[in-house]
């Protein structure tokens, strides 16, 4: 097939990308998040993490990482400042210290309490029906998943 300047052009157009409404929706989400985190003085990444450690604690953060789809030396600074805080603690198993394991506090369990508010907040700010949110979730995952149609 040969490629024309039209389907070159065609195929640059903004309104052609997959990749920027999915850019764009991910920046409106976690901006509905922010004001919703913010009397609990967390980022969206830090709540990600409570998330997974709310739901299993002292998960080894190798685990934490592919539960949230984040590489070590991204999630790295966020459980240091979550650890400064005073929320999480982090150690080395004895028996393989490349192993580090990711254990909340009473504080970060207590916190917990609090961050129950956080979802019906957000959710008010989702212009969608719920069988429509439900859908954008399961097609979401079967594109982050790789599944094939």
């Amino acid at each position: 097939m040969t490629v024309t300047p039209e389907m070159t052009d065609e195929a640059l157009r903004l309104d052609n990308q997959l990749c920027f409404p999915l850019y764009a929706a991910a920046r409106k989400i976690v901006g509905a998040y922010t004001p919703a985190l913010k009397p609990l003085g967390l980022t969206y990444t830090q709540y990600l993490v409570f998330l997974v450690l709310w739901e299993q604690d002292g998960l080894p953060m190798g685990e934490v990482c592919r539960r949230l789809r984040l590489d070590s030396g991204t999630l790295t600074p966020v459980l240091k400042k979550l650890e400064a805080a005073g929320y999480l603690t982090r150690s080395r198993l004895p028996e393989d210290e490349r192993v580090v394991t990711l254990k909340l506090t009473d504080a970060g369990r207590a916190l917990k309490r609090e961050a129950v508010a956080v979802p019906p907040q957000v959710a008010g700010t989702v212009c969608l029906q719920p069988d429509e949110a439900a859908e954008l979730y399961r097609l979401l995952y079967k594109f982050l998943d790789g599944e094939e149609t």
